[in-house]
């Protein structure tokens, strides 16, 4: 069974990677790398891998996305 969730968490991080470089507008871009993060963190929780999606959900679903997020804000660019 957890191979299905692994398989189905992947196929749709590779989705959502693709979306990220693919979108014209930066801030789909900024929400697809979101979602990405977040599907990464719920692939380490299936991989019983508690820390690593700590840290991926704190550092790039946090930080990052908001970083980058401000970053567009102040440059008038999205």
């Amino acid at each position: 069974m957890a191979e299905i969730y692994e398989f189905v968490l992947i196929s749709l991080t590779l989705i959502t990677a693709f979306l990220a470089v693919r979108f014209e507008r930066l801030t789909y871009s900024v929400v697809a790398f979101l979602f990405m993060s977040v599907l990464t963190a719920l692939l380490f929780i299936v991989l019983s891998a508690p820390y690593a999606a700590i840290f991926q959900l704190l550092i790039y679903a946090g930080a990052v996305v908001i970083l980058i997020l401000i970053t567009l804000h102040t440059i008038k660019r999205w």
